[in-house]
């Protein structure tokens, strides 16, 4: 041992720092002091789709089979690794390579949603190099399974192929197709389904990837609207969770091949942003979004359609309320023939403008001894 220092204090305190106990040397390593961060810069949000999908983290995407969830998919994967620009559902995702691992399509029924989204951006394969799909339908696609002896998950091959693949290429975004065919344990394990999250989280925290995990809703999910699956756990875990679902009022879907995706929860941004969205020719695409003017004169239009059908109705020797039921006033114009595309949503936020304004009122009459509740214009003279 080579000494340096000419005193007795120096030649002890050098010995006992070499004496300690490896354990005993590295406990600070465990932590680290606030102070480190004096005069370091906050580092920035990073995000694979502004407001939606975060880097570095999971997100969650539900939805009912059929609805259309891995094309919405395959079409974020797209957009993220063409070279062209290419907007998805009318946002610029994060540039970068795409690895889309799917376990419910073979090959060929992705070969047909990839021509599809190719043919209606104008772009060819060549463009979209950078995105690598691998189709497990048909093999053991198990990303992990649960040991019942000790109540935790353990990686399979298959995870670690994964692994190493990203570690390789970098990809900034990672999809997996669907929850269901790739975890290997009980939904509603709250235990498990954390430690999954935790296995995909730690993916894109060491390779700062955004994790795109697709999912299907339980009963009590659709049924509720909340898109929730198997236990809390879930939904707590992620960062971020993204519903697609079939646009239905009141039990009646009056078009078919229109879709909505709403953020249900964002860790990070603002939630109950909804993108409304069509399907068409093998493709969503997105309706344009209101703004200034734009929005303005829907409201205005929303306003003036339901005064006019107020009259109507009234009118006709009918009613319509402000409260929930069959008589429900947004309920009802948002079926009548003369809606003018105004839907539910629109005449409900109307009817709260037109109070607000003194424009509305609620009335009451007797009718067979009952007192019944009904809507009606005030005049203009405000009689």
């Amino acid at each position: 041992m080579k000494i340096v220092g000419n005193t007795f204090a120096d030649l002890d305190a050098r010995m006992s720092g070499e004496n300690k106990p490896p354990e005993a040397e590295d406990h600070r390593k465990f932590a680290c002091s606030a102070s480190i961060l004096q005069n370091r810069a906050v580092p920035p949000r990073e995000w694979l789709v502004e407001g939606m999908i975060p880097s570095g983290t999971v997100t969650l995407l539900g939805g009912d089979g059929g609805s259309g969830k891995s094309l919405l998919a395959m079409m974020l994967a797209v957009s993220v690794a063409s070279k062209s620009g290419i907007k998805w559902i009318g946002r610029m995702p994060k540039q970068g390579k795409v690895l889309y691992c799917g376990a419910e399509d073979d090959f060929d029924e992705m070969h047909r949603r990839l021509a599809n989204i190719t043919e209606a951006n104008f772009v060819d394969y060549m463009d979209i190099a950078d995105l690598n799909f691998k189709s497990l339908a048909g093999e053991d696609a198990l990303l992990s399974i649960s040991n019942p002896k000790t109540g935790t998950l353990m990686p399979t091959e298959l995870w670690q192929r994964i692994s190493t693949y990203v570690e390789a290429e970098r990809p900034a975004l990672v999809v997996f197709d669907t929850l269901a065919d790739l975890f290997g344990g009980n939904e509603n394990d709250r235990a498990l389904a954390r430690q999954f999250i935790g296995q995909l989280r730690g993916l894109a925290i060491q390779f700062k990837c955004a994790v795109l995990l697709l999912a299907h809703p339980s009963l009590s999910g659709l049924s509720s609207g909340s898109g929730t699956s198997g236990s809390t756990a879930w939904n707590n875990s992620v960062r971020s969770r993204l519903y697609l679902e079939r646009v239905i009022e009141d039990g009646y879907e009056s078009d078919s091949s229109a879709r909505k995706l709403s953020v249900k929860k964002s860790n990070y941004a603002d939630t109950g942003n909804e993108i409304f969205m069509h399907w068409k020719d093998g493709v969503f695409e997105a309706e344009p979004q209101e703004t200034g003017l734009d929005r303005y004169a829907m409201t205005a239009k929303a306003d003036r359609v339901f005064l006019a059908l107020l009259d109507q109705i009234n009118s006709q020797g009918r009613t319509v309320n402000h409260a929930s039921g069959p008589n429900y006033a947004p309920r009802v114009f948002s079926r009548m023939p003369d809606c003018e595309g105004v839907v539910k949503e629109g005449f409900k936020g109307a009817m709260e403008r037109l109070f607000a304004a003194g424009k509305i009122k609620v009335s009451e009459r007797n009718s067979r001894g009952k007192v019944q509740k009904f809507l009606e214009k005030v005049a203009e003279n405000g009689a």
